[in-house]
């Protein structure tokens, strides 16, 4: 194998048995260490990393952004791959990330994730994301939001054709209860807004959301799970807003009924 740059896996974790083994498993392959920064798990989450070898530590949630900043500060190593507790790489990924740390020409590399959508994998011909999770921690750092946090890079960051594989909602009432729960988030992040362009949005947004889930991403060719998913992806946008609005008409004293 080319020897390339030290690697540290970071995960952050909260109660993961169901899905840390194929986390770890795909980290074990390229990661020179692996560094699981748990917030308390009442089930098997910190035995099974350590079963894989993994630096445990444990800290009180600090918020999602934050958490994964600290954990990434516990890292021995410069470059750090950063996954969530149910993600894993996809074959072949492993040997992607240790041919680009060979000889990094980036600060930061994105990789493509593909969705679990209930009961099937998203289409292969649907369009990806891609997030930054390869990175110089010395170029890079978390954004600091309160949800959809993300690495920020100082510096060139390139795609690479390496793939994650997302297993993030086992089914439709924790998708919806995750939509409900980011949303309440997001309105710490969007404070200050108008009401009246709120209320444009309320109405217009959570059609625009679907057509570009389901047409423009691609999510059509999952059938009914695809349909399903930029529903209520279409319901977050709509409940994403609607909280917006509540939040500014509260702080700007309206009240409708008077």
């Amino acid at each position: 194998m080319t020897a390339h740059l030290p690697l540290s896996g970071i995960v952050t974790t909260l109660n993961n048995a169901a899905t840390l083994d194929d986390c770890l498993a795909s980290l074990q392959a390229c990661c020179d260490e692996l560094v699981v920064l748990d917030s308390g798990s009442s089930d098997a989450t910190c035995d099974i990393a350590r079963r894989y070898g993994a630096r445990v530590l444990v800290e009180p949630f600090k918020g999602y952004s934050a958490q994964k900043q600290s954990a990434i500060e516990h890292a021995t190593h410069d470059w750090i791959l950063l996954l969530d507790s149910d993600e894993a790489l996809a074959s072949g990924a492993a040997a992607e990330i240790a041919r680009v740390l060979a000889a990094p020409a980036c600060v930061g590399y994105r990789l493509r994730r593909r969705e679990w959508l209930f009961w099937r994998w998203q289409s292969p011909a649907a369009r990806h994301n891609r997030y930054v999770r390869l990175f110089d921690r010395r170029r890079a750092r978390m954004s600091g939001q309160h949800v959809h946090e993300s690495v920020v890079a100082e510096g060139v960051v390139a795609d690479l054709d390496a793939l994650i594989l997302h297993r993030g909602d086992r089914d439709i009432a924790s998708k919806v209860d995750k939509a409900n729960r980011y949303s309440t988030l997001q309105v710490m992040d969007r404070r200050g807004r108008r009401p009246a362009l709120l209320g444009a949005r309320l109405v217009l947004y959570p059609t625009i959301a679907f057509l570009r889930y389901y047409l423009l991403r691609g999510h059509f060719r999952a059938g009914w799970a695809g349909y399903t998913a930029a529903r209520i992806h279409a319901f977050y946008a709509f409940m994403k807003y609607a909280k917006l609005y509540e939040e500014a008409c509260r702080h700007d004293g309206l009240d409708r009924d008077a």
